[in-house]
């Protein structure tokens, strides 16, 4: 039990140091362009590494979910609207898993 109460107190630490250094440490705006474009990244990056495996389980086959993604990205690239993109999407999924399995 004492175990469990110490990586727990441990991972505290480490999410609390995590969220405050940055506060304290860093005090004058940013102006490294590299640096700023990186943070401007990190959440896309961060929501999309998430995102990711998630799409390749949400079906029965990983090739339907995936054509599902091709599909969404595409349609999303070419400025397509969120609605569309996924009814799409989710119509490429339904037709390869009906056509295929």
């Amino acid at each position: 039990m004492s175990n469990a109460i110490f990586v727990s107190v441990v991972m505290a630490a480490v999410t609390y140091l995590i969220r405050v250094l940055p506060l304290t440490l860093i005090r004058k705006e940013i102006k490294n362009v590299y640096i700023r474009s990186f943070l401007y990244y990190v959440p896309y990056v961060t929501l999309a590494v998430m995102i990711f495996p998630a799409i390749l389980d949400a079906t029965a086959s990983s090739w339907s979910a995936l054509v599902g993604f091709i599909v969404a990205i595409i349609f999303a690239y070419r400025g397509a609207s969120l609605v569309s993109v996924a009814l799409l999407a989710c119509l490429s999924v339904f037709c390869v898993e009906l056509f295929l399995y």
